[in-house]
């Protein structure tokens, strides 16, 4: 193997696992700043969206994709490439509308829990990767797509995989309709 590609994912791995030491930090500080767990929910959420609103930039510049026209390629870009580029890892993706507009992205494996066991007992509503959520919803938002993004399930309370839900406010037909106008 090329020395400098080794080192070249050497150093990728190095920064995603300082990423999400830090991510861990960040989170366990809100919830010291914060009693309840949905305005460590809605902070998180925030954030993200902030990270989302920026972040379409160096993805559309980085990754030279094209104009998706349907919501399935765009939950399918989310997936495929999004999140392979920035965590490493590629959910499967499944339409859980009959209209088309509702998909769940399914990770096996979150790498921002890499480091987290379980959640204490008393913090059993906090969603620990909310942040995804708003960055998702952000990024979304900044290509004109308005969407609701949640989680459905956390391996982190359970569950046997991680799904983010991802709802498309308005229908297909209604964003053709417009431009032909």
């Amino acid at each position: 193997m090329n020395l400098r590609l080794l080192r070249a994912e050497q150093q990728q791995a190095l920064s995603r696992e300082l990423f999400v030491l830090t991510y861990g930090a960040l989170v366990a500080q809100l919830c010291k700043d914060y009693e309840k767990d949905e305005d460590v929910n809605t902070c998180l959420d925030r954030m993200g969206y902030g990270i989302g609103v920026r972040l379409i930039d160096d993805f559309l510049a980085r990754s030279a994709v094209k104009k998706c026209r349907s919501y399935s390629e765009t939950a399918d870009m989310i997936a495929q490439v999004a999140f392979k580029m920035y965590l490493g890892v590629t959910p499967s993706v499944s339409c859980s509308s009959a209209a088309g507009n509702e998909f769940s992205l399914i990770l096996d494996k979150n790498p921002l829990v890499d480091f987290v066991e379980e959640l204490p007992a008393e913090r059993a509503s906090l969603c620990y990767c909310n942040l995804l959520c708003g960055v998702i919803r952000g990024a979304l938002e900044m290509v004109h797509l308005a969407a609701e993004v949640t989680f459905l399930q956390d391996r982190l309370k359970g569950d046997a995989v991680t799904e983010i839900g991802i709802t498309f406010l308005r229908k297909a037909e209604d964003r053709k309709h417009k431009r032909n106008k």
